[in-house]
């Protein structure tokens, strides 16, 4: 349900800092924020309620205004989900100042563009490996860095200690100064800047204000149907707009608990001991855990599996209904029940699914069989569609208002969209940013004189209301005849294959597709192992003939659901996966389509050099 909790003041009028401070006021003995010391995933939690929230955050902005931190100005942020970034992040924003979160997997040279471009003074980074990247900066004449604070004590070595940090707040905190500087703050200030991930080029500064994550809070709150004060697993990085607004600006407008998980690998083991009733998820990390899910149904008896099988499609049938507002049929509705109790809810509670009720992913489209297949698990996932220019969300599916899979739901509240002719969508509305942040410190708005802002994604709206988003317009492959192809509709119609776990589809101004196509790193071992087949590397298993020919059947499959100039004529299969770490994923694991073409070049050419006879 919407929250039900007291707002001190009308949305378009509130900061984060008022909200805090309703928080310690009326629920200050609620649990706010959680963590584990260190990596033992046995280890305690550690709880903070919303009054000791508030206090550690008074501390903390004492200590950063000890710094010389002031209002308006930058300071840069490079840690993990640890609870020194979350409480740095709200004592910055109680100053007056803009934090900003930099992707842990940057590299130097990215580093070094935020730092110069943000023109901030002061970095807090975590320890001695993200030190090796920053300490440089401190020697180049054109990066204005002057400090680095650093939350690893017995890494710190010259630098400022986070410890001796708080402590300094602690000396020189006062309530009355405290309480004055966040309340000068006003909606229409800074709140953030979320340099964007980069799939191309140098990442751009998007600044968004209280007023616009404020607003975005409260609107997505109404189309999510939740408990009161429910846990958020917070494992994806601050650096990711969704993060921010699930894991630190939504939980201050509810007063919910955030669960802070600071190896995104341990995700799922959190689930199964949290069993929480709301998770988020960008599309590959749904996709990962289908593959984990259906490597452990390979394992089971060939009648317990069967038995799965049909409770799923009982469940699809269900979720049918609901999706077109139907009311459902008592004998179905019966037949779901027995089913889902005997077949699925021993499982789904052995994963720490059971107690779902608010699923969803957004990023870049979500593949239609990974959203059938967690449909039949009774998991609707509600796929959203935004930019962080939107500040997160522009439109949402929701069981509430209506939904349709496959789609990115409609507009949220106070959102318009419109279509240009070449497809195109273009939205406006409170929640849009002002701009671009420029080197001198000014706002470059990107909406044209009405208003609108071109997000880069090409969809279409049907006759409910419902946008349907196929690619992004840059990246829409025009071949050598004129057609246009979306590359995406291609990759995840060839992805529903359970072998394969990424691909990349390459013919702009070429005659024909061709694509890159990589094993699914959990799924494909056990494939393998079922059929008898021995392989000691992905290597092994890429270059073994049974491999190949499935390969060959899923291609030909995904063909046959294809036009012609959809079609994938030749590939590549490769052996290593593609992650942030090495290059051909963004941090949000979005696909990095040039670097992965720049990559992989010889090999794509070499797709071209046979001439291909067209049947």
């Amino acid at each position: 349900m919407p929250t039900k909790l007291r707002l001190p003041g009308r949305p378009e009028d509130l900061t984060f800092s008022a909200l805090l401070a309703r928080n310690a006021a009326e629920h200050g003995d609620l649990p706010a924020l959680s963590w584990r010391s260190g990596p033992d995933t046995a280890a305690e939690w550690t709880t903070l309620t919303w009054s000791e929230v508030r206090r550690k955050v008074a501390v903390l902005a004492s200590g950063y205004a000890a710094l010389g931190v002031g209002r308006g100005e930058h300071v840069l942020l490079m840690m993990g989900n640890r609870p020194e970034h979350w409480l740095s992040d709200l004592a910055l924003v109680h100053l007056g100042a803009v934090p900003v979160t930099v992707y842990e997997t940057s590299a130097p040279e990215q580093i070094a563009h935020i730092a110069r471009h943000s023109r901030a003074r002061i970095a807090v980074v975590e320890g001695a490996r993200e030190l090796v990247r920053w300490e440089p900066l401190l020697a180049d004449a054109s990066v204005p860095l002057e400090r680095l604070v650093v939350a690893e004590a017995a890494e710190a070595g010259a630098h400022t200690a986070y410890g001796s940090l708080y402590a300094s707040g602690a000396r020189t905190h006062r309530a009355d100064a405290f309480e004055k500087a966040w309340q000068e703050s006003r909606p229409e200030d800074p709140l953030t800047v979320v340099y964007t991930s980069g799939t191309t080029g140098d990442p751009k500064g998007v600044r968004l204000s209280h007023r616009n994550l404020v607003l975005q809070a409260v609107r997505i709150d109404r189309g999510v149907d939740l408990p009161e004060h429910a846990q958020h697993i917070c494992y994806l990085p601050f650096a990711h707009i969704a993060e921010r607004v699930l894991g630190i600006y939504l939980p201050l407008l509810r007063a919910s608990h955030v669960m802070l998980c600071a190896d995104p690998a341990a995700v799922a083991g959190v689930v199964r001991e949290l069993r929480p009733v709301q998770f988020f998820g960008v599309p590959r990390v749904w996709e990962k855990l289908a593959a984990s899910v259906r490597a452990v149904l390979a394992q089971l008896p060939e009648e317990q599996r069967t038995a799965i099988e049909a409770a799923n499609d009982l469940v699809r049938t269900r979720a049918a209904h609901a999706e077109r507002g139907e009311e459902v049929p008592a004998e179905l509705e019966a037949a779901y029940a027995g089913a889902k109790e005997r077949a699925l809810d021993p499982l789904l509670t052995l994963a720490g699914l059971d107690r779902l009720v608010w699923t969803a992913s957004a990023t870049a489209p979500m593949p239609i069989d990974v959203v059938r297949f967690w449909a039949g698990w009774g998991i609707t996932i509600m796929d959203a569609w935004g930019l962080t220019e939107t500040s997160g969300v522009c439109t949402l599916n929701s069981a509430a208002s209506g939904y349709r899979l496959g789609s990115v739901g409609r507009p949220i509240e106070g959102l318009e969209l419109r279509i240009a002719e070449d497809g195109e969508v273009f939205t406006r509305g409170e929640t849009v940013f002002d701009g671009y942040l420029r080197p001198d410190g000014t706002v470059e708005s990107a909406a044209d004189a009405d208003g609108w802002f071109p997000t880069g994604d090409v969809g279409r709206i049907d006759e409910d209301g419902f946008l349907w988003i196929t690619d992004r317009k840059k990246e829409l492959i025009i071949t050598s005849t004129g057609k246009n192809v979306s590359p995406a509709l291609v990759e995840n119609t060839v992805k529903e294959h359970p072998l394969i776990g990424q691909a990349l589809v390459h013919g702009d101004g070429r005659s024909y597709l061709v694509a890159l196509l990589v094993l699914d790193a959990e799924l494909a071992p056990v494939w393998a192992r079922s059929r008898g087949i021995e392989a000691d590397s992905a290597a092994a298993l890429a270059a073994h003939p049974a491999v190949r020919e499935e390969i060959a059947r899923a291609v030909d499959a995904a063909n046959a659901r294809l036009n012609r100039t959809e079609q994938i004529k030749r590939y590549r299969l490769l052996t290593e996966e593609w992650g942030p770490e090495t290059g051909e994923l963004t941090p949000s694991l979005k696909l990095r389509r040039r670097i992965v073409r720049d990559k992989y070049g010889d090999q794509l050419d070499a797709l071209y050099e046979q001439p291909y006879d067209t049947p």
